[in-house]
């Protein structure tokens, strides 16, 4: 396997510029799955493609990056970590400009179903040069809550982002802008990154690949639908029984496989797999989050797609803070167990007052407060959680292991976003039925308000339940005490805290 090395005097400074470099090329992926959704209504009139039409643009890049994480974390640690970071740079700016000058709706979803494809290479890359690149336990800590807050926050930075992209210049540059990431990104990780040659030969499990890549479309694609359509439709239910029976058979593939995808060794850890599924959990809460506040705020409040994403500001603070305190301060004494656990709890809470707002409530005294509350819980799962799900993995299979955190929280933005949206449309439409003798009194407006305040109501009610189950099934799975090596006593036995590799070198 090529290795890239950070060498010379100056390796402490220049880990910690890598460290910046990594967290540019995640913010950029991570914003990406919400900078566009503010400039949707502004593309649709420019390329004049129908309402039906429109949520392509955002599936199409959910589709082509879940479908294939697990196949480009493989190719990070088969071909070598700079050759793969710089490809999917150079490739997701490449799209992302020929998605900004998009001159019709075909042009636009080729586009970003490309960037679909070249995050899904960038991702587990960039995550798994940051394991193996911090090593020492209190640097790691450090490390892991920054990417950690990047990883919760940036998707509400993305909306930020893009209310201001859309409103001052065009929706075209919430395309563009991904040039200037990547281009800064591309320039450190060319400078840092060294490579050396290995006699190593890449090889690929081929059946696994189609398999999972199969699966993870199918189920995709039909929580896309399901949001869209309805869940009774053949191709929601279709897809997604599809799609579990392509991954229960690439499951059983890995037992036998002789160079397997995705190593039992990687997911059967107790810790890994409670990480990974507390992804899932988190993500499928944060983009419900997202959804329903952003529905909130615009319709019932009146914001503007800017104001919007100043509005969801707090969120991403408390996101960062407690990222960096959980995984800095509290995770080396107490381990992730009862961070995991209380963070999806205070999401849950958070999302319980969410579900308390009536119709004259405004954000100051309805939405701040919940919104911060969320925001602590979240970040108090995103930064443990991916630092526990890449701790003590081999260095052959630190890229595998990065995608597969990034597969949870994939699949938790698709569950989320579908399931939450079908409740809240079925949530309006009963409220409709029932109190339509009343519509005459009250005037059609006030009812339809009145209808949508009680869909979000109930989809946060939900959220809640996700966050809750979420907290009861990780908290049981993941193990207590500290992270240790296998074999390795728990530092809060009088141990010390383990590496999780050994030695400066940063594979490629």
């Amino acid at each position: 396997m090529a290795e890239a090395t950070v060498a010379g005097g100056g390796l402490d400074r220049r880990r910690w510029v890598l460290l910046g470099v990594i967290g540019i090329a995640q913010l950029m992926v991570v914003l990406d799955l919400t900078i566009m959704n503010i400039a949707l209504p502004s593309a649709q009139r420019a390329l004049h493609f129908s309402t039906i039409d429109r949520q392509w643009v955002v599936t199409a890049y959910s589709l082509a990056f879940g479908s294939l994480l697990l196949l480009g974390g493989k190719l990070s640690d088969l071909l070598g970590r700079k050759v793969t970071f710089l490809t999917g740079l150079a490739g997701f700016a490449g799209v992302s400009a020929i998605g900004g000058a998009s001159v019709n709706f075909t042009m636009l979803i080729t586009a970003r179903a490309c960037q679909g494809a070249f995050a899904a290479i960038l991702v587990p890359t960039a995550l798994s040069l940051l394991t193996t690149t911090f090593t020492d336990p209190k640097e790691r800590n450090k490390a892991f809550g920054i990417f950690g807050a990047i990883a919760g926050a940036g998707g509400a930075v993305g909306l930020l982002l893009g209310g201001l992209l859309t409103e001052y210049l065009s929706w075209r540059w919430t395309l563009y802008v991904n040039l200037i990431f990547a281009g800064v990104a591309f320039a450190g990780g060319a400078l840092l990154l060294g490579r050396q040659p290995s006699s190593a030969r890449p090889r690929l499990d081929i059946p696994g690949v189609l398999l999972e890549a199969g699966g993870m479309f199918c189920l995709v694609y039909g929580f896309a639908n399901a949001a869209s359509h309805s869940w009774a439709t053949p191709s929601t239910y279709g897809f997604l029984a599809v799609g579990v029976v392509l991954l229960a058979a690439f499951a059983a593939w890995q037992t036998r496989a002789a160079h397997p995808l995705l190593p039992p060794r990687v997911v059967l850890d107790r810790n890994r797999s409670g990480a990974y599924l507390s992804m899932l959990f988190v993500s499928a809460g944060l983009f419900g989050t997202f959804l329903f506040l952003t529905y909130y705020l615009q319709q019932t409040l009146g914001y503007s797609p800017l104001v919007t994403g100043v509005a969801f500001l707090p969120l991403s603070g408390a996101i960062i803070v407690a990222a960096n305190l959980s995984t800095i301060v509290l995770m080396p004494r107490i381990g992730p167990r009862p961070l995991v656990a209380f963070g999806l709890l205070a999401a849950a809470g958070g999302a319980v007052w969410l579900a308390q707002l009536a119709p004259h409530i405004g954000y100051a005294a309805g939405v701040l407060g919940p919104t911060i509350v969320s925001g602590i819980g979240m970040g108090m799962v995103f930064a443990p959680a991916i630092n526990a799900g890449t701790f003590g993995v081999a260095p052959q299979d630190a890229g595998v292991a990065s995608a597969t955190l990034n597969v949870g929280q994939q699949l938790g933005a698709s569950i989320g976003t579908s399931l939450l949206n079908s409740i809240f449309a079925a949530a309006v439409t009963a409220y409709l039925t029932a109190h339509l003798a009343s519509a005459q009194l009250i005037g059609r407006q006030v009812l339809t308000g009145q209808a949508l305040l009680h869909g979000y109501t109930t989809a946060f009610w939900w959220t809640a339940g996700i966050f809750a189950g979420g907290a009861v099934i990780c908290g049981a799975l993941i193990r207590s005490g500290p992270l240790a090596q296998p074999g390795t006593p728990s530092p809060a036995r009088g141990a010390a805290p383990a590496q999780a590799e050994a030695g400066p070198a940063v594979p490629a």
